[in-house]
């Protein structure tokens, strides 16, 4: 990802037993002056047509209700995606207005069905607070994600579920090959957690995964148990995890076409990252995700809104 796009900076000092995202942790390029998105588009001679990216909100409670829908938007596409298994799966979305709070999923509700008033709001501990949806969530989602935004203030909502793509390639515990353009999203940005310590409810195994995750990072193949990943907004998040679960499924089926006597193309390392350079922003990746959220918004007829 350009360094010119995105600057990080972390303060060693942190407290990390609560999620602390100060203000000025993240700084991203207004869509309008981020050279890298806009050159993805053609507008007008003038130069006036531009690409809208991330928008900028000046008060945070307004904020806060946009990426609500927007998480419940990625909810249901992960339904229509075929993402849910029984209880298993969840996002996470840091709150802009208590930076030590973060949304997630409501426990036991079916992707397909979740509105923006379904969310529940917890503490840095874990614990259900008012402000949203009243009801239980995940304890192994909490383990999980809880520590994934200690660890990355850059973190704005983290994506975990049990994709049958994902979780049949994490068995092999190896990162995709770059066999297409699309795989290029993770190019030099996924890692592996090579283990697997069981169902996450210690806070040991999700600190073990933010640890895996790195520092940079926008996926984690979870050996035995699935993808994750993460992103500067809930639809970066969501797309990116579409776009790895479809990685692996082409991986998966390359492989098995290699067996049979079909030799691989693997993408060349400047090729590779040349695609990178160019589609790795925050801008861009949100913007991927656009067309679903607005299919999402015509199919519910507005409700995933409510």
């Amino acid at each position: 990802m350009s360094t010119s796009t995105v600057t990080v900076t972390t303060n060693q000092q942190t407290d990390q037993s609560i999620l602390v995202a100060p203000e000025n942790d993240t700084k991203i390029t207004t869509a309008a002056e981020d050279e890298q998105f806009q050159a993805t588009a053609r507008g007008d001679r003038n130069g006036t047509l531009k690409l809208r990216g991330i928008p900028v909100f000046t008060e945070m409670h307004e904020k806060r209700k946009w990426m609500k829908e927007h998480m419940a938007a990625a909810f249901r596409f992960f339904g229509r995606q075929g993402y849910g298994e029984g209880i298993s799966g969840h996002i996470s979305m840091r709150d802009p207005v208590l930076k030590d709070h973060f949304w997630m999923n409501p426990y036991a509700k079916h992707f397909s069905i979740m509105k923006a008033s379904d969310l529940v709001l917890v503490d840095s501990e874990g614990y259900v607070v008012e402000g949203g949806a009243q009801a239980p969530i995940n304890e192994a989602g909490f383990m999980i994600h809880s520590e994934i935004h200690k660890a990355r203030p850059d973190v704005v909502a983290a994506a975990h579920t049990h994709g049958i793509y994902g979780k049949t390639w994490s068995a092999f515990g190896r990162p995709v090959e770059m066999l297409s353009q699309d795989a290029c999203n993770f190019y030099g940005k996924l890692s592996v957690y090579d283990s697997h310590g069981g169902i996450a409810l210690a806070q040991e195994e999700g600190q073990q995964i933010a640890k895996a995750l790195g520092e940079d990072n926008i996926a984690c193949i979870l050996q035995n148990h699935g993808l994750l990943t993460v992103g500067h907004s809930v639809d970066e998040a969501a797309f990116l995890f579409a776009s790895l679960d479809h990685a692996c499924h082409s991986q998966l089926m390359a492989d098995a076409a290699a067996a049979n006597g079909f030799p691989k193309k693997i993408i060349a390392h400047d090729v590779a990252q040349f695609t990178a350079n160019a589609v790795q922003n925050p801008h861009n990746f949100y913007t991927e995700f656009q067309p679903e959220f607005e299919l999402t918004v015509e199919e519910s007829n507005g409700r995933v809104l409510q």
